[in-house]
């Protein structure tokens, strides 16, 4: 017979959760709770300030009706809160629980399963149940507790206010130019419509932000300063903010002072009145405690996003490494003095999403655990989040968000510093952040961290400069999304931007020039690579500042993974941090990256630096998607860190351990090693994992298929074992390289020949004709000569677009030197020309291809000129004579046949035909190994960074 009822494990577990969220009301089994309904007795619900309430219904399994009761409960409203119910959780007990004597030890230990319901109709996870234990349940309140509707409304009034702001300061721009002058001066900026957006963003915000404040610290209401009848706004504004910065505050107010004081009394009192209605109508949509409401809206303000790539963490992605990062940290989370003594950093913190997250995430342990957050708040903002970056108003969102977690409560100095970059008053020049790779300590550009040394956001230059100390190995967590700007790429040259990580703010070609000078002396014995870009400094300043122990949390872009440029990174990852994830999705378009709008595929890594040597191995989880919202972010977190006894890439083709949000599966997790960092991790961004296990097989010589039994022998050799690659084509023709060449129109009689661009339309067969010729310079015959010693008729494609190209491999029947999309290859033995067309053109040619290319971009693999060195091939010089003659065989009998685009090779019959002459005909295997081959091109097919998600042409089937 049964011991509880459901009443009284229902206040049960109130109690627990009560415990757990010390800021929030919880009240179980409790009638009044519901406006207009006095008898009505929801389970549980749950409230707290600033946050929408939460409703638990809950039932012993199988909870038939715990859902329906849940859904009836949305649109009430209710008491004390004027909030109505959006979101539900409905929850179900096991039978232990039923049964148990000690109650309270029978939850803290049960394993419940739960959904989350929403009033618009959505489900969270989309099928099947959620399990956890209380300790989860409560995360998963605290993340659906956030408003989201109202969020989303706030930062569409914000937005809307902060445009009509930036209409009056273009305005003044013509009426008064040296007004918006200085403005523009105080945020470091030049005087464009975007600096003016960002100015009404940071008044605007201040705003909010007073609005919040109100009835607080003697703080008045906004329209009691600058409502319709206030006589003087601007003065009012700048009384009150100047009475706000006496009790602290200056992240969120100084510099938004300085742009009102600079405003004549009229343009001022406009913009005053105008962003008043918008901090009022922010606040009526409940959502001004939202920690990251104006950040939200930030980098749709940042002008030089090509060259600062300064691209926002989406929240969801934030909160995913944020967890990620926390749950590697050795920490009791019960003790404030022990989280005080943290340091935790972000050095390029741009919005503070990051930074925020790793707070919210810390406040939730610190919470479950017992403690005091708002006693918590001032060691925090004081002692433990460390913020650099290089735009002040960067500085200042990033101030506001993380000061949003307790916006009552006050605090002293920060370590959030705006540091100089670009040309400095004594004529050097400094960069930022990196600065910090030389020494602890950096020249700050505005004080707006220490209110003892402060006059102004800007102010006398001796107070308003300081020293921003920030100590070498002593960080517990670097987390960052750097920007990821190479200064070494071509194309910027046709910009007539010479070195693109330092064009940002308009500055000179001399100074852009000693920047990067100096990036290269602070940068040497790093990790950094030109090519790798500032991702990769950055990367190193991470390793330069924590201690051992620390944890390194980064958005980084995919070419890390087999970029030849990333190879230094690799290494250091692999030598000197233990517990390593690497997260990548899958997917393609929107869900490729992290952040917002970068269009390039992105993962995140997350490490221990090491105490002690360990297995260079990790953790390699790709998800089908990026997470859709902080619940998602909360479960994908929790099943890659704690997802036990996974399979490894070395175990064979039988896929990875699928990880499930209630009956979807969200992605899968791989076991690989990383000390191959030359060549090249690959296990990222893979949707069927059997795909990655062949290819790694590959890769060292064995042919281990889907389905079959064993491995089987298969001769694999580096390329640069086999042949020698060609010269990179900047060395034919570009002036930098005393490139002996200009390139031409091609021609029949050309001396020189290239093939040089890719063609898709003329790349269809093995045999492809050239389409530039080389002329040699004046006075650079000689140097023409010796390059031409290295023409050859086979090429290996470069930027190889698998929606659109048939060919890895390309024949010219005369000797060329190849180009920018197609290097030549050169081998001792001619014969050997044939066998290489012939393999890197079957599917397992294609699939070590895209193994060792970097997958940044939907439907795209590339290599750079160094990584096709290592790329793996079938060892020629291990064929016989009689396995050479068969190749040319094949050859010859594919000089006629069309090849469709390598993303439709299994639905391709002239790639079936080449597969079957390979594996059976040239490498003796059997039947039932071409088969499986073919089975393999299917799965390889469908991989979403092959197809690039184009849509297959009507009638395109699987031919065996």
């Amino acid at each position: 017979m049964a011991i509880q009822t459901e009443h009284n494990v229902n206040v049960a577990l109130g109690a627990i959760l009560g415990g757990k969220l010390p800021t929030f009301a919880v009240n179980a089994e409790q009638m009044r709770q519901i406006v207009d309904r006095p008898g009505l007795r929801p389970d549980i619900v749950i409230t707290a300030p600033g946050r929408a309430p939460v409703v638990i219904e809950a039932e012993f399994m199988p909870a038939r009706t715990a859902e329906a009761e849940a859904k009836d409960r949305f649109g009430l409203e209710v008491a004390k809160t004027s909030r109505h119910i959006d979101a539900a959780v409905a929850l179900r007990y096991p039978e232990a629980v039923k049964d148990a004597d000690d109650l309270d030890a029978a939850l803290r230990d049960a394993r419940l399963s739960y959904s989350v319901l929403y009033a618009d109709g959505s489900r969270f996870p989309e099928s099947g149940w959620l399990d956890g234990g209380v300790d989860d349940v409560t995360d998963l309140i605290r993340l659906v507790s956030v408003p989201q509707r109202a969020i989303d409304e706030a930062a569409d009034a914000l937005e809307r206010g902060i445009d009509r702001a930036a209409s009056i300061l273009e305005q003044l721009a013509g009426s008064r130019p040296e007004i918006v002058t200085g403005i523009a001066r105080l945020l470091g900026m030049s005087e464009v419509l975007q600096t003016y957006r960002m100015a009404g963003a940071i008044v605007a915000n201040a705003m909010v932000f007073h609005e919040r404040l109100a009835g607080l610290h003697g703080v008045k209401p906004l329209s009691r300063l600058c409502g319709t009848s206030a006589a003087n706004p601007k003065g009012n504004i700048l009384d009150a903010w100047a009475q706000i910065l006496k009790v602290n505050y200056w992240p969120i107010f100084a510099i938004a002072r300085d742009i009102v004081d600079q405003m004549p009394a009229a343009e001022a009192a406009q913009l005053l009145t105008n962003l008043r209605c918008t901090a009022e109508d922010v606040a009526a949509t409940g959502a001004n405690q939202a920690h990251d409401l104006t950040g939200r809206i930030f980098q749709r303000l940042i002008a030089d996003r090509k060259y600062l790539a300064t691209f926002y963490t989406l929240p969801a992605s934030a909160a995913l490494l944020a967890r990620l990062a926390v749950s590697k940290m050795d920490v009791d989370w019960s003790d404030a003095d022990v989280i005080a003594s943290l340091k935790i950093g972000d050095f390029a913190c741009g919005t503070g999403a990051l930074l925020s997250a790793v707070y919210e995430r810390i406040a939730a342990m610190h919470e479950r655990a017992g403690g005091d957050l708002a006693a918590l708040h001032p060691k925090m903002m004081e002692e433990v989040l460390y913020g650099c970056d290089v735009m002040p108003s960067a500085i200042h969102i990033t101030g506001s968000t993380l000061s949003g977690a307790q916006p009552t409560v006050g605090f002293g100095k920060t370590r959030l510093y705006t540091l100089a970059y670009g040309r400095q008053e004594d004529r050097s020049v400094s960069i930022g952040s990196l600065e910090l790779l030389q020494s602890s300590a950096a020249m700050t550009l505005f004080n707006t961290s220490d209110p003892a040394m402060q006059t102004g956001s800007a102010g006398e230059e001796v107070a308003a400069q300081i020293i921003a100390d920030v100590p070498d190995g002593e960080f517990d967590l670097v987390i960052m999304n750097p920007p990821f700007t190479s200064n070494t790429k071509h194309y910027d040259a046709d910009d007539g931007v010479l070195n693109a990580a330092f064009a940002a703010f308009d500055f000179s070609e001399s100074v852009q020039k000693r920047m990067a000078a100096r990036m290269r002396r602070l940068t040497r014995d790093t990790a950094y690579h030109g090519h790798a870009g500032l991702g990769s400094a950055f990367a190193s300043l991470a390793h330069h500042k924590l201690k051992p122990g620390g944890v390194i949390a980064l958005v980084l872009p995919l070419t890390l993974v087999n970029g030849s440029s990333w190879q230094k990174f690799r290494e250091l990852m692999s030598t000197e941090y233990t517990d390593l994830v690497v997260v990548s999705t899958s997917a393609n378009s929107d869900d490729i990256s992290f952040s917002a709008d970068t269009g390039m595929a992105e993962c995140l890594v997350v490490g221990q630096k090491a105490v002690v040597d360990s297995p260079s191995r990790a953790r390699f989880a790709s998800l089908s998607r990026r997470p859709r919202g902080f619940a998602e972010s909360s479960s994908t977190a929790d099943q890659i860190a704690l997802h036990d006894s996974i399979r490894k890439i070395e175990d064979g083709p039988y896929g990875g351990d699928a990880m499930f949000v209630g009956d979807e599966m969200i992605g899968q997790l791989l076991d690989a090693p990383t000390d191959s960092y030359e060549i090249g991790w690959g296990a990222a961004r893979v949707s069927d994992i059997s795909v990655a296990q062949v290819a790694h097989s590959l890769s060292i010589g064995k042919l281990w298929l889907p389905a079959q039994a064993q491995a089987a022998k298969l001769p694999i050799a580096q390329l640069s074992d086999a042949g020698q690659r060609g010269h990179d084509s900047q060395m034919f023709i570009s002036a930098a390289h005393r490139g002996p060449f200009a390139k031409l129109p091609p021609s029949p009689t050309a001396t020189y020949p290239s093939l040089w661009s890719h063609d898709a339309k003329n790349e269809t067969r093995f045999v492809c004709e050239p389409d530039s010729q080389m002329q040699a310079k004046v006075g650079m015959e000689e140097q023409a000569a010796t390059v031409w010693t290295t023409a050859s008729r086979a090429h290996i494609s470069r930027g190889f677009r698998f929606t659109t190209q048939p060919l890895a491999v390309a024949f010219t029947e005369r000797e060329t030197i190849g180009g920018r999309a197609w290097p030549n290859v050169t081998f001792s033995d001619e014969q050997f020309d044939y066998a290489f067309s012939a393999w890197g053109n079957s599917t397992l040619g294609l699939i070590c291809y895209w193994w060792h290319s970097s997958r940044q971009q939907d439907g795209r693999g590339d290599i750079t000129i160094r990584s096709a060195e290592s790329l793996p091939i079938l060892d020629l010089r291990a064929l016989t004579d009689a396995q050479l003659s068969t190749a040319k065989a094949i050859f010859d009998d594919f000089r006629e046949r069309d090849l469709m685009p390598a993303y439709l090779a299994d639905a391709d019959p002239n790639r079936a035909r080449l597969d079957r002459r390979v594996m059976c005909d040239l490498l003796g295997f059997d039947e039932g190994v071409y088969r499986a081959v073919r089975q393999l091109s299917a799965k390889w097919c469908a991989e979403p960074s092959v197809h690039g998600g184009k849509r297959r042409p009507k009638g395109a089937k699987f031919v065996m």
